[in-house]
């Protein structure tokens, strides 16, 4: 854990809002406005924090979308290519809001480590975006219309190089003056059902390390100056979150078994069948009573309440490890793919949505 802590700077996911999921859609409350939609198996959510907001909810202003889709985990090559499209022009319109214009020129950043697995999408990323800012100086006659000047690095992690990684990115942007910076990151992901499941983007930056627990400046607009967008994916979960929420799936299984118990149709389904594919949902969390029922003096705890306690328990045993799914080989190259070829298509006009993935270099 101590060594896998170390040479990793996994950021950490971005708190969800509060919101009840019936709530979600055109939902305004005190500075923070949330709205959702979906585009074909893709669910897409937009948070808007302007600064009352922030203060209210502890999280800086600005703009967060958060992609949806199981096209990773189902390993789905055409809902990918939808995913990759989806992500492209989501990446358009923040870089709008951002004010960032077509002639700008960008530093793609991809954090992270490639000799760990769950930490490798930002270098994986580094080797299919199209780079072209040395193209732009010393052979301008032969860049087509449509292209942008883009370079790219992946800077590794403090517990390999020694160097904060905030201050070589700024040292690179003293040296190459880019308009403004894309950094691709793996998250730690505060809730199971999201790993290598979401993608999410935001115009306020990124805290390495922030995920397993190692402090690293901030790489944002307010430490460089120049507009930051950050790409994160959740590859990595911790003891802490799988514990609480298998205990919410508990919670959520007896409530579905005590509502669906005297329905007809109960009769003609087995009542336990470990291959059978379902879905829990808020709707299905039981009341207090049942609740208390079930799991006694637990049943009672609040979400951060539960968690808190679940840290204290695990946390000094050395028990609150860090988890990743065993087929995150692919899902890492899988996922890589898509965040390329959605960058490709945002940046450079020239590469059409449906051709992006055809201009990566592996």
């Amino acid at each position: 854990m101590e060594e896998f802590s170390v040479r990793t700077d996994l950021a950490l996911e971005a708190q969800e809002m509060n919101v009840h999921p019936d709530e979600k859609a055109n939902k305004s409350d005190d500075g923070v406005t949330v709205n959702e939609e979906k585009i074909d198996d893709i669910t897409l959510t937009y948070v808007k924090v302007d600064e009352a907001g922030a203060a209210r909810i502890g999280k800086k202003a600005g703009h967060y979308v958060t992609l949806e889709s199981q096209a990773i985990r189902k390993q789905d090559t055409e809902l990918q290519v939808r995913l990759s499209t989806c992500l492209s022009h989501q990446l358009k319109k923040l870089m709008k809001e951002c004010g960032i214009k077509d002639s700008d020129r960008c530093l793609i950043v991809g954090l992270g480590n490639n000799n760990v697995t769950p930490d490798a999408i930002g270098p994986l990323v580094m080797n299919e975006v199209v780079v072209t800012s040395h193209l732009f100086k010393l052979q301008p006659e032969t860049v087509s219309e449509g292209y942008r000047s883009v370079s790219a690095v992946s800077p590794g992690v403090m517990g390999v190089t020694g160097i904060e990684t905030s201050d070589m990115i700024h040292g690179i942007i003293h040296e190459t003056n880019p308009d403004f910076v894309i950094a691709v990151d793996a998250l730690a992901s505060r809730s199971i059902n999201r790993i290598n499941a979401t993608i999410q983007l935001s115009d306020t930056g990124i805290h390495p390390g922030s995920g397993v627990g190692n402090k690293r400046k901030e790489i944002s607009k307010e430490t460089y100056d120049i507009p930051v967008i950050s790409i994160g994916v959740p590859t990595v979960v911790d003891a802490v979150t799988i514990t609480s929420d298998s205990i919410d799936y508990i919670l959520k299984h007896f409530g579905r078994e005590w509502e669906e118990k005297d329905r007809p149709s109960g009769v003609l389904s087995p009542s336990m069948n470990p291959f059978e594919r379902k879905t829990l949902t808020d709707e299905d969390m039981p009341g207090e009573e049942e609740r208390k029922a079930v799991l006694g003096m637990l049943g009672q705890l609040g979400v951060n309440e539960k968690k808190q306690l679940i840290k204290e328990v695990l946390t000094p045993l050395g028990h609150n490890l860090m988890v990743t799914p065993k087929e995150v080989d692919s899902f890492v190259r899988d996922m890589a793919h898509v965040i390329s070829s959605g960058v490709n298509s945002a940046l450079h006009e020239a590469i059409e949505d449906g051709e992006a993935s055809s201009y990566t270099r592996i």
